[in-house]
Order: structure tokens, then C-alpha cells, then sequence
């Protein structure tokens, strides 16, 4: 046994503890998954296509029910319409949101790619329809309770944001009981305030859901968690029913709603995607753990630390310099199973204000629920590593980057 494959195993004997407890909350996951597949009958009929208008679709309208029953919330909106994450938060924001309204996000500055959706100038965004916007920043990791407040009893807001994952930004994600008292705050405070939770890359990594414990609204994108690495597009919008039918009306049409939009080449792998997910996440987060235990030990910083809970399926890794940084991007692209022959360089990429490189070789293209890993080349020099559909893929691409980066 070579000195790599040692401290690996090493490695790996030593989170036994976080594995184990990482299985059981897959497990229950997992139980919900598949007692909501049998609670709705789910049979061969419901993978098969729809054309036109896709009216009466069996398939679409019982994945929908599904995800309400997963999430424990009043009403779910699934489309492989919607795009990306970034297109299911418009949705809800550009549904719920009127002229002169507020939106406040509690979790600090947004997502590199929603700016423009808020901010931008003369390109239909939400300033462009005289909708305020604010932020209250993050403090130690965790919601500024005393600001929050003071805010809300002194101005009326219509749509409080929260980001559950970290974004670009250097910091734990939001957990489940933050998550919590910040409802029961806001709900006390202002209980018509809707408040809205940006959920990707945070499904089935606790057994609770924010619409299960007080958020009024969340979103995410199929090609990340909660598509299990099959579904190959997609979105979703799930919480109390008003909110998620205003958020279709923006979808379609006031008129029309959740009652159209078919999709030709069927439901199969969204519905295949969707049981097999609560395993590929906790596969995801193995391997997490992995690499920021493994790199921790290696003398490099990592969030979350060594042995630390994850939140979501996100590890952070800093580096001394971004030639080191791209380095590790690239060898990460080199141990995909998808265009492991190519080689990713920053770029500047839609959406985002830095020069972004993306590794992914991935069987659905983006899907980060699959091990990618993602940088922003600014200082501090961070790679943002998620997913991995097995947990051998994650271990063996930490024996590329360990020999590839000269680490022991």
C-alpha cells in the first residue's frame, strides 16, 4: 500500500463517527422519498411524455405532489421549464413582489447570478419595476437577530430573502435551527412578511426542509440535490399554496398557471433522480468530509472544518495563490469520468462580476450535485468543491489532487 492510498484509508477510518451519522439522516430521508412514491401510486404511465400544451399531464402533476409531501408544505411547483435555480428564485420574486414593495435579504449580499435579477438597470429587473431592495449582513455565521428586528419594526417589507448555501462568500451555511428562529422571529414581528429560503444545494442534508419549519416559500434547481444526478434539467418552488401560485402565474400566465407546459421526452429520470437523491446526497457529503479532514491534516484551510457537520454538500478549500487554486480545479476536471482529457482555465463567465473557472465533467452538464468544483479567481484564493455521485469518485479524485498538487 502506497503512502497516498494509506493516509486516505487513514482518513477515512477516522470519520467512521460522521459517516455513520451522515447514513442515518439519509435513511429517513430516504423513507419519505419512497412512502410518497407509494402514497401516490406512482406507475409506469406517469414517466411517459407530454406535447402541446401538456393539460391533464399525469407525470408532471404527481412529481408536484411528491415534492409537497417530501417537503411537508401545502403545494409544490416542478417544471423542467425552469432553468436553473436562478429562474425558480425569479419566479417567486417576480411573482410575489409589486411596484414600491420591499425585499430584504438576511443572509447578506445574494448570488453572484441574482444581482442583476435585483439590481440591474433597464434589463426587467426588480429595480426596473421600483422594487426596494436591502441587506442585513451575516454576523459570526449567523443571523443578526437585533438588526433583524430593529428593521422590521421600522419599515414595512413584503419579501425577506434568506441564501441557505454560502455562495462565493467565505462561511458556514445556514443551518436548520438558525433557519427556524429566524421565521419564528420574523412571523412575530411581521407576520405577513413572506419569507422565502434559496434552498439549493441544501435538500435532504437535515430531515427538515425550511417550508417545514416556518419559511413560507423555497426554490432550487433539479440538477442539484434534489435531482439525485438523473434529472437533466429542471426547477422547483415549493411552500404555502398562495405564494406558489403566484409563482406559476409568472412561470406561464396569470390565466393559465400550473395547469400547462409538457415535456416531450418524459418523467423518468426526474422521478428515478428524486429517490435516488437522499443516497447521492449523503454520498455527496462523504466526501466532503473526506477532502476537508484529508486537506485540513495537509495543513490547508477548509470550511466546513475537519470533522465539522456539513449543512450543505459544499466544501471550501483556501489556497496560497491562484495558480494553486486553478491547479486544483483542474485536476478535478482530470479525475471526471466526462471530459477528463480537458483542461478548464478562468473565464469570464455570464452572470458573474470576477473571472469564474469551472471544473465539471459530469454526465449532465453543470450539474453540481456530480464533483465539480468552482472559483472566483479574487482574493482570498477559495475553491468551492460539491457533490459527487459516489463516494468512491470523491476518494479517488483527492488521490489525483494529493499527488497532482505534490501534498505528501
Amino acid at each position: 500500500m502506497d503512502k497516498i492510498t494509506k493516509f486516505i484509508k487513514e482518513c477515512e477510518e477516522e470519520l467512521t463517527n460522521n459517516f455513520q451519522e451522515v447514513d442515518d439522516i439519509a435513511f429517513q430521508n430516504f423513507k419519505k422519498v419512497h412512502n410518497a412514491f407509494q402514497n401516490n401510486k406512482v406507475a409506469l404511465r406517469h414517466f411517459a411524455g407530454t406535447s402541446g400544451y401538456g393539460y391533464d399531464d399525469v407525470g408532471r402533476d404527481t412529481l408536484c405532489e411528491i415534492f409537497a409531501e417530501v417537503f411537508e408544505c401545502e403545494k409544490a411547483l416542478f417544471s423542467p421549464n425552469i432553468v436553473s435555480g436562478t429562474h425558480a428564485i425569479s419566479l417567486c420574486l417576480f411573482g410575489i413582489l409589486r411596484p414600491t414593495e420591499t425585499l430584504l435579504s438576511i443572509s447578506g449580499p445574494v448570488y453572484d447570478t441574482l444581482e442583476d435579477v435585483i439590481k440591474g438597470s433597464n434589463i426587467g429587473s426588480l429595480k426596473d419595476f421600483n422594487i426596494n431592495y436591502d441587506e442585513i449582513e451575516l454576523v459570526n455565521n449567523d443571523f443578526d437577530y437585533t438588526k433583524i428586528e430593529k428593521y422590521l419594526t421600522a419599515n414595512k417589507v413584503k419579501f425577506i430573502f434568506m441564501q441557505r448555501s454560502r455562495g462565493y462568500c467565505n462561511r458556514l451555511p445556514l443551518t436548520t435551527h438558525q433557519i427556524k428562529k429566524a421565521c419564528c422571529l420574523i412571523k412575530k414581528i411581521s407576520p405577513d412578511t413572506v419569507v422565502f429560503v434559496d434552498n439549493c444545494y441544501g435538500e435532504f442534508i437535515d430531515i427538515k426542509e425550511p417550508v417545514s419549519i416556518g419559511a413560507d416559500l423555497m426554490a432550487g434547481s433539479m440538477i442539484k440535490n434534489i435531482g439525485g444526478g438523473l434529472a437533466p434539467t429542471g426547477g422547483y418552488i415549493a411552500g404555502k399554496s398562495t405564494f406558489v401560485d403566484l409563482a406559476a402565474n409568472r412561470l406561464t400566465a396569470p390565466s393559465i398557471g400550473m395547469e400547462v407546459g409538457s415535456y416531450i421526452s418524459g418523467y423518468q429520470y426526474f422521478y428515478q433522480g428524486l429517490y435516488q437523491s437522499p443516497h447521492t446526497v449523503a454520498q455527496a457529503i462523504k466526501g466532503g468530509l473526506l477532502f476537508s479532514h484529508a486537506l485540513s491534516k495537509l495543513g490547508f484551510e477548509t470550511l466546513p472544518k475537519s470533522k465539522e457537520k456539513y449543512n450543505d454538500i459544499i466544501c471550501s478549500i483556501k489556497f496560497n495563490d491562484k495558480e494553486q487554486l486553478i491547479k486544483f480545479c483542474q485536476t478535478i476536471q482530470y479525475a471526471s469520468p466526462v471530459d477528463s482529457f480537458a483542461t478548464p482555465y478562468p473565464w469570464d463567465m455570464p452572470g458573474y462580476n470576477d473571472q469564474v473557472i469551472m471544473a465539471a465533467g459530469c454526465f449532465v452538464q453543470g450539474a453540481s450535485i456530480e464533483l465539480s468544483c468552482d472559483s472566483p479567481i479574487k482574493e482570498p484564493y477559495i475553491a468551492y468543491l460539491q457533490g459527487g455521485l459516489s463516494f468512491e469518485h470523491a476518494k479517488l479524485a483527492l488521490e489525483y489532487c494529493i499527488k497532482k498538487l505534490n501534498l505528501l
